[in-house]
């Protein structure tokens, strides 16, 4: 899902920002070509199933990263529409209840999708939480994680901690140092590598016992590998692969919402055009990878000439109530 990325007209996107959605979106797409067309995810416990590793690796790992950057793109606005509006919460409100009305004919499409949470849990916790201090808010974005990972691993609440850790960083300005030194990334990235293990074979174990500390076990591991995976990113971008990651991942991230919704369809049209069950690893990978190249050339080409993608463009004009300019620019991207 895309979300503003723009401190205000006219200013540069920060461009790790759309890095990073658009290789969760990649990895979501893994997890989702099963889900999407209801043959689920394979006996977590099944090691001899190539489907199993692919699910280790992938599920529950970039969903928070997206849930994360959604809540730094929610603050990104706040600040925006402080400078450009004479009542900001006006427009974040627009902006949560066009998530809302984008997401309601999608979830006909597809009852998992996650449009319509993202906007009811943004009016609920992120728009409230403008009122509070930062302080605060990273407070009670440690207590959701904390509770939502103690009862089920997951759900509601582990999601609108993710939206306040997101809002928390960029108010104490963590999004403006995403360029920095790499050191810091590195540290954290082995930091939540180093804890990911245990908490990997903790998943495995309870798996394998049908224990009911499976979620729990299952939400840790997914936060830790997201948060090695969102670093291992960060440090990349300060190599000489900086420009082959924007490449790959900036367009589809600055079109997430269209991607988003396109996805579903099109792994809806495979499975039943094709007659394809999805029950092979070969299956899911040359489907998720034919519809990410398809995207990734659709977007390449839409940003030639346009600002955003043509679904942002809707959820930007009803955001702000007026019909921004769809033309491409220097400062767009």
């Amino acid at each position: 899902m895309s979300t503003e990325t723009t401190a205000a007209r006219g200013h540069p996107r920060i461009a790790a920002l759309d890095v990073l959605r658009g290789f969760a979106l990649c990895g979501i797409l893994l997890v989702n070509v099963r889900i999407i067309t209801s043959s689920g995810p394979p006996p977590a416990a099944d090691l001899d199933d190539p489907l199993v590793w692919l699910g280790l690796a992938t599920s529950q790992r970039f969903l928070p990263v997206f849930a994360l950057l959604f809540g730094m793109g929610f603050a990104l606005l706040a600040e925006s529409a402080a400078r450009r509006s004479r009542r900001p919460r006006l427009v974040l409100l627009r902006r949560l209840l066009a998530l809302l009305a984008i997401g309601l004919p999608h979830l006909l499409l597809w009852p998992g999708e996650i449009l319509t949470a993202y906007a009811v849990l943004g009016l609920a916790v992120l728009l409230p939480s403008t009122w509070l201090p930062r302080w605060a808010v990273a407070v009670l974005s440690a207590a959701c994680l904390a509770v939502g990972l103690a009862f089920g691993g997951g759900g509601p609440l582990l999601v609108a901690g993710l939206f306040l850790l997101g809002a928390a960083l960029v108010r104490y300005g963590a999004a403006r140092r995403l360029d920095g030194p790499a050191r810091t990334p590195a540290l954290l990235g082995l930091a939540f590598a180093a804890g990911a293990l245990p908490a990997l074979w903790w998943q495995v174990r309870a798996a394998a016992s049908d224990s009911p500390a499976f979620g729990t076990a299952l939400g840790l591991a997914g936060l830790l590998m997201a948060g090695a995976y969102v670093c291992a990113v960060l440090v990349l971008l300060r190599t000489p692969l900086r420009p082959v990651l924007r490449a790959a991942f900036e367009p589809l991230g600055r079109m997430a919402l269209t991607n988003d919704l396109t996805a579903t369809v099109l792994v809806l049209a495979a499975g039943r055009l094709l007659g394809l069950e999805f029950d092979t690893l070969a299956q899911v990978l040359l489907t998720a990878g034919a519809v990410l190249g398809a995207q990734w050339m659709f977007s390449v080409l839409w940003l030639r000439r346009y600002r955003q993608g043509p679904v942002e463009w809707v959820w930007r004009w009803a955001t702000w109530a007026g019909l921004p300019s769809r033309r491409a620019s220097p400062s767009a991207g």
